[in-house]
């Protein structure tokens, strides 16, 4: 244990964070090595892989990704938005170099060096235009400005990957930023307007998208029941499984269901251990998400207010398209269920926005926040 007279920089952590939101994001890491250890054997052996291979790599990017959650959640908010610039850009640098260099991959170029950057660009993207509100709301600078330009510079690289999933949860994201931080009304149609015209000329000029569209409303528009293979068959998962599932390893459906171990293992998770498994998951996402908006909105700095709501709706959002596109409640995203899925670059991503997150949260002397807010500590 941790004495509360301890004065390091652990102790000092340790009494300040949000232990309650700390159990529950390692319960779902917790899961997720459990649930890929259950989804991911299937799919190796189809690639020719050893049984273990997924695991083995998950819990190696586990390693990296506790590290810098820890020492994400050690920075101050003024180092939070270094950090999240620093990460913003080189992301962006590398979304732009996979588009000229990257490796083409079911039509998109979304990776280089083996990393997929838009996964980190979304916490830094979330703290850059929390940052840029709060500048605003404060007249210090043309922080509305720079955060509505921040948008459009961001998503016009990921539609042109295309990343239409990663697109459409950085617009949520803003546009929830956007109302917090009170913003004129005005302001909300003219976005509205620019959202769905962009969406209309994406169903109109890109086939991709158009596609995907016509699938989830009518899938004998784009070739037959052919084409609605996943989601049917993540759909039997869930009536396969019942309420207690099959137990563990007794799953048979994974085994033909695409993507089990990334997009679908929600539904390798209903199959295996039922729905009442998977209403629990549900209710840990549902308690990170009030926990994390109830911190943020008690925060006296706007900034940390801000970010704070911002990364949580970032990975609630998230963690809804998952589960709809799961149970067929819309088109397919490619999008992983957080700190569930496998993925390197989705894992480290999540462990960095909740680092983030558990940063700007943290508790801190009264003192701080006002000198902070009125300018005494410099960005």
């Amino acid at each position: 244990m941790v004495s509360r007279v301890e004065r390091s920089t652990l102790a000092n952590w340790w009494w300040t964070i949000d232990r309650w939101l700390l159990a529950a994001l390692g319960t779902l890491v917790i899961f997720g090595l459990v649930l890929t250890m259950a989804a991911s054997p299937p799919v190796a052996e189809r690639l020719g892989l050893p049984t273990f291979h997924f695991v083995n790599k998950q819990v190696m990017f586990l390693i990296p990704s506790l590290a810098v959650f820890f020492g994400a959640s050690l920075l101050s908010p003024r180092h939070v938005r270094r950090a999240a610039l620093i990460v913003f850009l080189v992301s962006m640098a590398l979304i732009f170099a996979a588009l000229l260099f990257g490796e083409e991959v079911k039509g998109a170029r979304r990776w280089i060096f083996g990393i997929q950057p838009s996964e980190f660009m979304k916490p830094g993207f979330v703290v850059v235009a929390a940052w840029a509100f709060s500048e605003g709301g404060r007249d210090r600078l043309p922080g509305n400005l720079i955060a509505l330009l921040l948008l459009p510079a961001t998503i016009i690289p990921l539609i042109l990957q295309p990343d239409f999933g990663q697109t459409m949860l950085v617009s949520l994201v803003w546009v929830g930023l956007f109302f917090i931080a009170g913003l004129r009304w005005i302001w909300v149609f003219g976005v509205g307007g620019i959202g769905m015209g962009g969406v209309l000329l994406a169903y109109k000029f890109v086939p991709h998208v158009r596609a995907r569209i016509l699938k989830f409303i009518d899938p004998g528009a784009t070739g037959g029941v052919a084409d609605t293979f996943q989601v049917d068959t993540a759909l039997q998962s869930f009536f396969a499984g019942g309420w207690t599932g099959k137990g563990p390893g007794e799953g048979t459906i994974k085994r033909i269901l695409p993507d089990a171990h990334t997009d679908f293992i929600f539904a390798v998770t209903a199959e295996e251990f039922g729905i009442i498994a998977c209403l629990f998951i549900v209710a840990v996402f549902m308690f990170i998400v009030v926990r994390g908006l109830t911190a943020a909105s008690r925060n006296e700095d706007q900034f940390c207010r801000l970010a704070g709501s911002g990364l949580v709706m970032l990975f609630g959002i998230q963690s809804a398209i998952n589960m709809a596109v799961n149970l067929h409640l819309m088109p397919a995203k490619g999008m992983t269920l957080p700190f569930i899925s496998y993925g390197g670059s989705s894992l480290i991503s999540l462990a960095l926005g909740m680092g983030f997150l558990i940063a700007v949260i943290r508790k801190r002397p009264r003192s701080e926040v006002v000198f902070r807010n009125i300018g005494v500590e410099a960005a």
